[in-house]
């Protein structure tokens, strides 16, 4: 029995030896590999720090932990996008498309660094191809859609990306179009595109204020009134409270010689914007057009419509707005009254559906 004890020892510290000695070999071989191994640990401690630096904003700290990380191993992209991202902070524009870059060569299928990188590229930097290049790439990128029925599902986000995607290839051909000179005919090239990727966006972003009123402004620039004042007011039905479209539409209706629709379309304009929206300057422009409209208007005809909007809003019972002490106290039915007004577009009727 003794001897057998001691012969399974001899067997097993052999079978350790062996062991040993082929792991050695193994690492001789390929000592590469395990370097970097070694190295991608030791980076991933460097990330979780700078992670946490970046949560709680000291972002300084949180660059130079990514770049002791990125170091050790190139491949982490998600520490190069958080990078690019920061450095959009310290408004280093050039470094930031730089990581970005570095983030969608270690992974083409990271759509948002794509589009940060566009976003940056084409506001910051005025490089509208590069932006384009960066956009067209999301839009081609075919994802595998994952459904679990309760649990997950990123069919939304895909269709989202895409239709942000046109829409911010949109803003890049129409920046492109300011940059054109004297050459009207590939200005309008670049509004005809801008058009196209607003109409893809609409498309998929259909509750989004932002690509409808870009699509109505680029309709406009082209000359296209028909369709850009429909456009205004399905903006103005989705974003009742903002004033761009709004204002634009007066500007549209007053070139249409619409004098009265353009004034209603000015006076809500105005009473929308803020003092954060730079209100005083703004606001005085808007006066100018407004008294400009207002001068034009000068049939009896025009005079009896402004009287009767008087009368109108002098009603005060019809109107649902509550006096106490001589002020105007708000109710439900105000506040609704007034949103009803705001996302009325009266002029629609002045405009044809194809």
């Amino acid at each position: 029995m003794i001897y057998n004890g001691m012969l399974k020892i001899r067997v097993y510290k052999l079978f350790i030896f062996i062991i040993t000695i082929l792991i050695g070999i193994i690492v001789f071989f390929n000592q590469e590999w395990f370097l970097k191994q070694y190295d991608k640990l030791c980076s991933m401690y460097y990330i979780y720090k700078g992670d946490k630096a970046f949560s709680k904003l000291k972002l300084q700290r949180a660059i130079d932990e990514y770049n002791t990380a990125l170091k050790l191993y190139p491949e982490h992209y998600s520490a190069w996008f958080n990078l690019g991202n920061i450095y959009v902070v310290f408004e280093d524009y050039f470094s930031a498309v730089d990581a970005y870059e570095q983030a969608i060569r270690y992974n083409p299928k990271m759509m948002i660094a794509r589009m940060n990188y566009g976003i940056v590229s084409a506001e910051k930097l005025g490089d509208f191809d590069g932006a384009i290049e960066q956009y067209n790439e999301i839009i081609k990128t075919k994802r595998h859609l994952i459904s679990i029925p309760f649990v997950y599902s990123n069919r939304k986000s895909y269709k989202i990306n895409k239709g942000l995607a046109y829409y911010n290839m949109g803003l890049a051909y129409r920046q492109k179009s300011l940059y054109t000179g004297d050459d009207i005919f590939l200005q309008r090239e670049y509004l005809r595109k801008a058009l196209e990727a607003y109409k893809n966006a609409v498309k998929i972003l259909k509750k989004d204020y932002d690509p409808r009123y870009n699509l109505a402004l680029t309709y406009h620039l082209l000359g296209d009134y028909n369709n850009a004042g429909l456009t205004y007011c399905k903006a103005i039905s989705i974003a009742p409270m903002n004033y761009e479209a709004h204002y634009n539409l007066a500007i549209l209706l007053r070139h249409m010689k619409y004098y009265k629709e353009s004034l209603d379309e000015l006076e809500k304009a105005t009473a929308l914007i803020t003092e954060t929206d730079g209100a005083t300057n703004r606001q005085r422009y808007i006066f100018d057009v407004m008294n400009e409209v207002t001068r034009t208007i000068l049939s009896d005809t025009e005079k009896k419509y402004l009287l009767d909007r008087i009368n109108k809003d002098d009603d005060v019972g019809k109107s649902g707005i509550t006096y106490l002490h001589g002020k105007i106290v708000a109710s439900d039915e105000l506040d609704k009254a007034i949103l009803k007004n705001f996302q009325t577009c009266g002029s629609i009727e002045l405009f044809k559906e194809d």
